[in-house]
């Protein structure tokens, strides 16, 4: 197969990019840089079947062209992490709403498969936990930049589905839910890469609010595991699955558990959320998810703890 990955240099991205590569399929990869990065497809940059175009899926006549000569999309393309939204919100709903409505008209124009990777962000504040894909979404404010990212990706999302529906496209759905691991920087606001950084530094580790909050927290390589197998699975099409781990921990807990897999010297301090992103800043008391339905049809389940989590990303950073 001849894939065309939108954001393939991306953390998730490039992950994926790389498991389809040493499977033996061809990849195409079109990203702008905006917040991925060469360095992630050093490893496999050389290979014959891998294409890197520099462009935007903003880009109409670019996306058409590329999408004419693959067998199917796999649209991982986005403006993404919470410090990345809220500091640049229209940007952010220009690229995730146009690009993805580019990369699917592109897809039904010449009867190409989609498949979206969208977020557990699309749920809001919903914390009916675990949240299956069912689950209502409750978000706040149309007017808060904190919410224009769930709103993009629930759009997307619809757009995808009525392509199906509508025009028998056949649209694949992933919602992640905070996939973590090696390429993935703390810049844009990812909180795990952030504290283990710090931590291996030996530097405070900064926890916004009172650190109750909670996540459940997915190794990229677990992952990827599940991506494959939605892509290559024709029971998928016109399905949406949870992709994540249900195992649930404070924000917290989760700094302390990182300051001891690391034997850091670190010690916590607690930021409100007016310092860190802005006054009137909603965040997310729960988030984890029900993956009932990932296992049930596809048998899959993640295999990683958090521990290995952690591992895995300090290795990656002191090797940088």
């Amino acid at each position: 197969m001849k894939y065309l990955v939108t954001g393939g240099s991306g953390f998730i991205g490039s992950h994926l990019t790389a498991a389809l590569l040493s499977r033996g399929d061809s990849v195409v990869v079109l990203d702008d840089l905006s917040t991925g990065s060469a360095k992630n497809l050093q490893g496999v940059v050389s290979n014959p079947s891998l294409e890197i175009v520099s462009g935007s899926i903003l880009d109409i006549a670019l996306v058409d062209s590329l999408v004419a000569k693959v067998d199917q999309v796999l649209h991982l393309a986005a403006a993404v992490g919470v410090f990345n939204i809220v500091n640049n919100p229209l940007k952010s709903l220009q690229t995730n709403i146009g690009g993805t409505e580019n990369v699917l008209d592109a897809c039904a124009k010449h009867g190409k498969s989609f498949f979206l990777t969208s977020s557990s962000e699309i749920y809001g504040k919903n914390t009916n936990v675990p949240l299956s894909e069912e689950s209502d979404r409750i978000v706040g404010s149309p007017l808060k930049s904190r919410w224009s990212y769930s709103e993009a990706k629930a759009i997307d999302e619809s757009l995808a589905f009525f392509h199906y529906t509508q025009n028998k496209l056949p649209v694949r759905i992933v919602r992640l839910f905070n996939t973590v691991g090696p390429r993935q920087i703390g810049q844009y606001g990812m909180v795990v890469p952030r504290f283990v950084s710090a931590a291996i530094s030996g530097e405070a580790i900064s926890v916004y609010g009172d650190g109750k909050q909670s996540r459940a927290f997915c190794h990229i390589d677990d992952v990827i595991e599940a991506l494959l197998l939605v892509i290559d699975s024709p029971k998928a099409i016109g399905q949406v699955y949870n992709v994540g781990n249900n195992f649930e921990i404070s924000i917290a807990d989760l700094a302390k558990k990182v300051i001891e897999v690391t034997n850091s010297s670190s010690n916590l301090e607690f930021k409100s959320y007016a310092d860190a992103y802005g006054p009137g800043f909603e965040d997310l008391e729960r988030r984890v998810p029900d993956i009932s339905k990932v296992a049930r049809d596809l048998g899959w389940a993640p295999k990683r703890d958090l521990t290995q989590i952690i591992q895995d990303i300090a290795l990656y950073l002191k090797n940088s």
